[in-house]
C-alpha cells in the first residue's frame, strides 16, 4: 500500500487547509473519511468473495474425489458379493463336496427348528419402584406424591365461613 510518513501527512494537511479553508475542512475530511471507509469495506467484500469462490472450488474438487472413492468402494463390494454368490451357487449345486445340513442329533436329515422368538418380560424397567408397598404407605399416612408450595398453601388454607 502507499507509504505515508508523518511529514507527508502534515504537508497534505497544510495544503488542504490553505486550499479548502478552515470552514469547509472538517466537512471535507469527514466526507473523505466516509469514502475511504466505503472503499475499504468494498475491498474487504471483494476479498471475501474471492476466498469464498476459492473454497467453493476446493469443496467441489473434494466432493468429486469422495464420489469417485465411494464409486470405487461400491464397485469393489459389488464384485466381492457377486463372486461370493457365484462361489456359493457353485458349492450348492455340487452335491459331492457339500456337507449335509442336518441337525446335530441326526433327525432324518431335517434342519433343526429355529430358536424361539424373544419375548419381553412385560415389566416397565423405567418406573422407579419403592421397597415399601403402596397399601402400607396409605395405611400409615405416608405421602406418596410431592406437592408444590402453592398447592400445599392452598390445601392447608382455612376455609372461608359462608353465612
Amino acid at each position: 500500500m502507499i507509504d505515508f510518513s508523518f511529514d507527508k501527512i502534515a504537508l497534505i494537511g497544510a495544503v488542504a487547509l490553505i486550499v479548502i479553508g478552515p470552514e469547509k475542512l472538517p466537512r471535507v475530511a469527514r466526507t473523505v473519511g466516509h469514502m475511504l471507509g466505503k472503499a475499504q469495506r468494498y475491498v474487504a467484500d471483494v476479498k471475501a468473495e474471492v476466498s469464498r469462490s476459492i473454497e467453493l472450488d476446493e469443496l467441489k474438487k473434494m466432493k468429486s474425489q469422495f464420489e469417485g472413492a465411494a464409486r470405487d468402494v461400491e464397485q469393489t463390494v459389488n464384485r466381492e458379493v457377486s463372486s461370493a454368490t457365484s462361489d456359493l451357487e457353485r458349492s450348492w449345486s455340487s452335491d459331492d463336496t457339500t456337507p449335509s445340513l442336518t441337525s446335530a442329533s441326526g433327525d432324518d436329515g431335517l434342519l433343526a427348528p429355529p430358536p424361539p422368538d424373544y419375548k419381553h418380560p412385560k415389566k416397565n424397567w423405567r418406573l422407579k419402584r419403592g421397597a415399601m408397598p403402596a397399601w402400607y404407605k396409605q395405611r400409615q399416612g405416608i405421602r406418596t406424591k410431592a406437592l408444590s408450595g402453592a398447592a400445599r398453601v392452598a390445601r392447608f388454607r382455612p376455609k372461608p365461613l359462608i353465612k
